[in-house]
């Protein structure tokens, strides 16, 4: 037996009773996020100011569901948000020549082992800022 209430969907497994968020809240935090990271807007914006809201989206979302089952989710909304901010961050840079000199700073700093090669793929792309 399923019932939703605040956002939340009561479930019973073998003994107890749990809950997880909603389809539509999710989406919702989906939809928001995006809102706010459009490339467009979210490019012209310094980094900090762009890093503090989605912050603050974010963890309002996680401390209202926290108390349900949200592990899974909140894990592949992470990869989907670095991979949102990865993209902003890259079109900021806007120059091949940039793009390379900042990755292998990068590379170098939190020592991750990409090829140079690698470095200059990426760099040098023309399949568009999701490569």
């Amino acid at each position: 037996m399923k019932g939703q209430f605040l956002g939340f969907t009561f479930y019973k497994n073998s003994q107890e009773w749990k809950c997880k968020s909603t389809k539509d809240r999710k989406k919702r935090l989906y939809s928001k996020i995006q809102e706010y990271l459009k490339r467009k807007q979210a490019v012209s914006r310094p980094l900090a100011i762009t890093f503090t809201k989605v912050n603050q989206i974010v963890r309002g979302w996680i401390n209202y569901f926290r108390i349900g089952s949200v592990k899974k989710f909140i894990d592949e909304f992470g990869q989907w948000l670095r991979h949102k901010i990865r993209c902003i961050i890259i079109k900021q840079w806007k120059k091949p020549m940039t793009i390379y000199r900042n990755l292998r700073i990068l590379n170098i700093k939190y020592k991750s082992k990409f090829s140079e090669e690698e470095i200059y793929k990426c760099a040098n792309t023309r399949l568009g800022w999701y490569r």
